[in-house]
């Protein structure tokens, strides 16, 4: 496996994620930011934050199958959250878990959550990029 998720002493354990990814595989692919499309390009979920988070999570583990990957060769996620909010947490980590159920696992490499005023279309509340090393 190319990628290592650890949480180091002396850091805070979060079960959301990882706080470090060690990569030792020889391919980096960067997703581009996954949106709630389906794959006809319909928007999933409109106003439900959960249900957007699940389906970007679906797309970046579609784009990984294609190039050969998975979840488990993911480095590092960004999600994009517009209008975001503390409030917002428990909806954007039910959209996680229905993904993870989706997948069957869990993922959990480092994360950064931004808050932005607005994404590609109005409908669109989250947008998720990866960056993945495969061996």
């Amino acid at each position: 496996m190319a990628i290592t998720l650890v949480n180091p002493d002396g850091l805070p354990i979060v079960s959301a994620y990882r706080e470090v990814a060690i990569a030792s595989g020889t391919r980096t692919v960067y997703i581009a930011g996954q949106v709630a499309w389906d794959a006809g390009g319909a928007t999933v979920g409109v106003g439900d934050l959960a249900a957007q988070v699940e389906q970007c999570y679906v797309n970046v583990a579609t784009a990984l199958a294609a190039v050969g990957g998975t979840f488990r060769d993911v480095a590092k996620l960004t999600v994009y959250v517009v209008d975001w909010t503390p409030d917002k947490m428990p909806l954007l980590m039910d959209g996680v878990s229905r993904a993870a159920g989706r997948l069957g696992l869990v993922p959990v490499p480092p994360a950064t959550l931004i808050g932005v005023a607005a994404l590609d279309v109005p409908e669109h509340l989250v947008e998720i990029e990866a960056t993945a090393v495969l061996e």
